[in-house]
């Protein structure tokens, strides 16, 4: 079952409050991440393509096709299009890229912090958008797929930068001032870094995207759920904290891309920099 509020509605359109239907018929779950596959289906036979992939695929030709549409004829007086991409352009390379890696050694790494920026964020934003309503980033396999990304780049970048040892004592945070503690330190550093940091970038973005559809979910659903009786009231009030949560989950979506991209950039920064 899809998990638009809308298509929820529409299997029980006739459950309302006091009406002797449980909320539970129609409340938001795990069900409302899961979709039938568009094309072919969930054991593998013919090509499998769902609605999460359509919208990934459709951000990435958005993403693309704007900063194209911006550039392709640049102008030294920019128009609207070309002023609106480069604000955002620039607002990544001097705000995120510059201020956490330098210019020096981060201009090169701009153009991945800039697409990563914003197909994080088209991902996100897909949520609010009427017919599309879901972010793709509130399924793990993406954040996942593009914290591994950064994790790829990261280790080799230290590897390349520091050598084998040098790229020990990174990722272990070698300091030998730190006397008996240090193979306790070194330990808990080394998964922390190699372990724990890919699965915390993949989840800090997953996670608040993830309650924020369910949230979303659960005040549209509520808000048709009590439009009965003494319940429109309450309805009300639900349809409101919808309109509120709508867009505070715009303000969220582009924090949520911000904070990926700044700790990508930290990660660079510290595969760059000089081990002391």
């Amino acid at each position: 079952m899809s998990a638009d509020p809308t298509q929820v509605l529409a299997f029980e359109t006739d459950c309302h409050l006091f009406d002797g239907c449980g909320f539970d018929t129609v409340s938001p779950g795990l069900h409302s991440f899961l979709y039938e596959p568009l094309w072919g289906d969930a054991d593998g036979n013919g090509f499998y393509f769902n609605k999460p992939m359509l919208l990934a695929l459709l951000g990435s030709i958005i993403v693309v096709g704007f900063f194209w549409a911006a550039f392709r004829r640049p102008k030294v007086v920019p128009g609207k299009l070309q002023m609106v991409a480069e604000t955002g352009y620039d607002f990544v390379r001097r705000g995120i890229v510059y201020e956490t890696i330098g210019k020096k050694e981060g201009e090169k790494y701009v153009p991945l912090i800039v697409s990563l920026f914003f197909f994080v964020w088209m991902m996100n934003i897909w949520s609010i958008i009427p017919v599309a309503q879901f972010p793709v980033t509130s399924i793990i396999a993406y954040p996942m797929v593009l914290a591994l990304i950064v994790y790829i780049l990261w280790v080799s970048l230290t590897f390349k930068r520091h050598g084998f040892v040098g790229a020990f004592k990174n990722f272990t945070g070698y300091d030998k001032s730190l006397g008996a503690v240090l193979p306790l330190a070194m330990t808990i550093e080394f998964f922390s870094n190699l372990l724990v940091r890919p699965f915390t970038h993949a989840v800090r973005l997953f996670a608040n995207m993830f309650a924020g559809h369910t949230l979303l979910v659960l005040f549209t659903v509520a808000t048709w759920y009590m439009l009965n009786g003494i319940g429109i009231a309450y309805s009300g009030v639900s349809f409101l904290m919808t309109i509120v949560m709508t867009a505070f989950e715009l303000f969220i979506q582009a924090v949520q891309a911000y904070v990926f991209v700044l700790l990508t950039c930290s990660y660079i920064q510290g595969a760059l920099a000089e081990h002391h």
